[in-house]
Formats: structure tokens, C-alpha cells, sequence
């Protein structure tokens, strides 16, 4: 996976994974178990940069991702 320089000194995969459609910006939230294995997925493949928001439901979003790359490393 080629990396990015983001500011001065962090460094992030080329490619990112937006995560709005995992919680319920869409409509009914996706399946907690399927998009945590889409999460470590990416995490597999090299990608280090998760798009998320606070406004994709009140911080659903940030604790569904960091649960997932928790229990990836």
C-alpha cells in the first residue's frame, strides 16, 4: 500500500475507507459484525486512514471503528 504525508510527520495509506454508511447517516445502521470484518479488512490490506465523522450518529461511528481496529492489532 503506497503511503501519504499528512502535516509534518503522519503518514497514511494512499487509500481510505469512508465509513458514513456503516452507522445510520444512510438510513438503518449495517450489521455491526459485518462491518467490523470490512474494518479489519482494510486493516489486512494496509489501509490506515478511516474516514468518520461524529455526524453519521452521535459518535456510533468512532466507537464501531475503534472497536474494530482495537481488536486488530
Amino acid at each position: 500500500m503506497q503511503k501519504r504525508k499528512l502535516g509534518q510527520q503522519l503518514e497514511v495509506s494512499a487509500l481510505g475507507l469512508g465509513c458514513m454508511g456503516m452507522s445510520f447517516f444512510y438510513g438503518a445502521a449495517q450489521n455491526p459484525t459485518e462491518m467490523t470484518k470490512l474494518l479489519r479488512a482494510a486493516v489486512d490490506r494496509g489501509v490506515t486512514f478511516f474516514d468518520t465523522a461524529e455526524v453519521y450518529g452521535p459518535y456510533t461511528n468512532e466507537e464501531l471503528v475503534g472497536q474494530a481496529l482495537v481488536s486488530a492489532c
